[in-house]
């Protein structure tokens, strides 16, 4: 499946061949306490270690402005998305949808299930890179018809980035071709919690600019 990534308004067509998405990965460990503890009320297991890197099906990185998923538990999470292709790197913006019911038995499966859902926008790795501590994202769920507030933070607030690159080897996947990871989120204002809608955003507060995106989620029947 090709993304028609663009950058700085020039196409960037890209077949990935490995997505992960990086789970635990909060710098403060009160904040990773409060984020395991907001999961476990939903059931789901502490992590054997942290961070994680989930590996899950390249085709699941979507652009789509609607996505499917059984069930009304899944939720989406705003987070960085590092590509990397053809000797360069990319920052961008994307969501980790994830079934909250199946992560109550396996977090890895629960993160395979679902679509994740991306901006097209990216930005040059060298023109934020000093920076990028400052990236502001912000999340918003669609509630009795109005748009909510439902996560804020800077990319200070996850493990650097250079971190998580080294740990999930990702620039040595890059040598089979593009690569993609999710780099992990913010608690919910309100707790973890499904919506029909959802919109995202990443800004650079020094130039202004932000990369949005927004989708919709279908339900699809539960049948036992």
């Amino acid at each position: 499946m090709t993304l028609s990534f663009r950058v700085n308004g020039a196409p960037l067509p890209l077949d990935l061949t490995h997505l992960i998405v990086a789970g635990w990965t909060g710098r403060d460990a009160d904040a990773i306490a409060h984020h395991i503890a907001e999961l476990a009320e939903l059931g789901v297991p502490a992590p054997s270690d942290t961070p994680l890197y989930y590996r899950v099906s390249a085709p699941l990185l979507t652009d789509a402005p609607l996505i499917e998923a059984v069930g009304e538990a899944s939720s989406g999470e705003v987070e960085p998305l590092i590509v990397e292709a053809n000797g360069k790197r990319y920052l961008g913006l994307a969501s980790d949808h994830t079934d909250r019911a199946l992560e109550a038995h396996s977090v890895a499966m629960s993160k395979q299930v679902c679509a994740k859902p991306c901006a097209l926008e990216l930005w040059e790795w060298d023109e934020v890179a000093e920076r990028l501590e400052e990236i502001e994202l912000e999340s918003w769920i669609e509630e009795g018809g109005d748009w909510v507030p439902y996560q804020s933070g800077t990319i200070a607030s996850i493990r650097p980035l250079a971190e998580l690159i080294a740990g999930s080897r990702l620039s040595e996947l890059a040598k089979d071709g593009p690569v993609a990871m999710l780099c992990g989120t913010f608690g919910a204002k309100g707790g973890v919690r499904p919506a029909a809608k959802f919109r995202m955003q990443m800004r650079d507060p020094k130039t202004g600019r932000s990369i949005t995106h927004e989708y919709e989620t279908r339900t699809l029947p539960e049948v036992a």
